[in-house]
């Protein structure tokens, strides 16, 4: 029996998130008797992931963050690769080439294997020093990573510019396990009856709590589709940071009774069976796998047009608007869908569409394993 391959990714946290979400999809398809996954992290403390991870054979690591002392992250970063020389294969996932510490102190311990992926349209930080880092490394990613991936066009155009030509970059789907999501009325019956929505007309977000995600714009829809629709309900799913302003704004919209926030939860295939409309007004997104998982359970979707990637839409349940667009218009949207459609089995389509987590997983393996 050969040596399984162990793959270091490296990522901020492992919280649920978009990237964290298919690389768990990844782990949990791959043949870990061939490849296994270890985690190198920058947060200090557990993710939501970790557990699982563990269970599936995964080591985890951390290093500091990169801010507020970076030299203090290059010593650990440049340690940690000395120490731990059984890596051959680095994939480091981000959205801001503020990462790029990872890969140079990977190419100086001479990993062979160095992946850049790109998950983000743009960078979450926006101070001056990530600027800087944008503007100063991006003409420099190749000299230290060899394979360049990216969730979308969009997202290689920010990470890597002009600087790495087209052709090198491979696109790799955030592709889903598309038979948890195929739509089943006894499980929508379920859980609109556990969250004591059963008549309500169910609008649901899935996503950090953070500015890219745009609660307060999506608070603001809901707002003016509740003086329409008086049994309308807002299902928020994830948790961040912002939460706490998230909460303040319902309480001065006056919406507390009509706002449901679940927190971090790990069924949301089936929360998406529960609701009517999802609604996805991201500032910015390198894809939106949400998107895949919500079509895929057969649920129409509207999401902001010129910053959502149009190869988030594989079926025709996903419909763009404008950013710019007031809250009245995007409300007079979701409206559309008040007395409810015929949820359909969108698997196939889905499959066809080359979202299908089996066959992205396939390649990925094949990759690692240098076939």
């Amino acid at each position: 029996m050969s040596e399984i391959i162990r793959v270091l990714h490296v990522i901020g946290s492992m919280n649920v998130g978009g990237a964290e979400t298919f690389i768990m999809n990844v782990y949990r398809n791959i043949d870990r008797e061939k490849v296994q996954f270890d985690f190198l992290l920058n947060v200090p403390n557990k993710t939501a992931y970790e557990d699982e991870i563990t269970s599936l054979g995964g080591k985890i690591y951390r290093i500091p963050r990169r801010f507020p002392n970076y030299l203090k992250h290059l010593k650990a970063l440049d340690y940690f690769f000395k120490k731990n020389t059984q890596y051959n294969i680095v994939h480091q996932h981000t959205g801001s080439n503020v990462a790029i510490s990872t890969i140079i102190s990977a190419k100086k311990h001479n990993i062979n294997k160095i992946i850049y992926h790109s998950h983000n349209s743009e960078s979450s930080r926006k101070d001056i020093l990530s600027y800087a880092f944008e503007f100063i490394y991006k003409s420099q990613v190749k000299k230290y990573a060899n394979y360049y991936f990216a969730c979308s066009y969009l997202a290689a155009e920010h990470l890597f510019g002009k600087y790495i030509d087209k052709k090198e970059i491979k696109i790799i789907n955030n592709a889903i396990d598309t038979e948890k999501f195929i739509f089943n009325k006894n499980i929508r019956e379920l859980k609109r009856k556990e969250l004591q929505i059963d008549s309500k007309f169910v609008i649901g977000h899935t996503g950090r709590f953070a500015t890219q995600k745009n609660h307060t714009f999506i608070l603001d829809i809901f707002a003016k589709v509740c003086k329409h629709k008086s049994d309308a309900v807002l299902l928020l799913i994830g948790d961040g940071s912002l939460r706490g302003e998230v909460e303040n704004k319902i309480e001065r919209l006056g919406l507390k009774d009509k706002v449901i926030l679940t927190g971090v939860r790990s069924d949301v295939n089936e929360l998406l069976q529960a609701m009517d409309i999802f609604l996805f007004p991201s500032l910015w997104e390198g894809f939106g796998i949400v998107l895949i998982e919500a079509q895929a359970s057969g649920l129409h979707s509207i999401a902001s047009a010129d910053v959502v990637p149009e190869s988030a839409k594989v079926t025709d349940l996903l419909e763009y608007i404008p950013l710019e667009e007031s809250p009245v218009y995007w409300a007079k949207k979701v409206l559309q869908y008040e007395n409810g459609y015929e949820r359909k089995n969108m698997q196939e389509k889905i499959i066809k569409a080359g979202f299908d987590i089996k066959e992205t997983t396939k390649w990925l393996q094949e990759f690692y394993c240098g076939k």
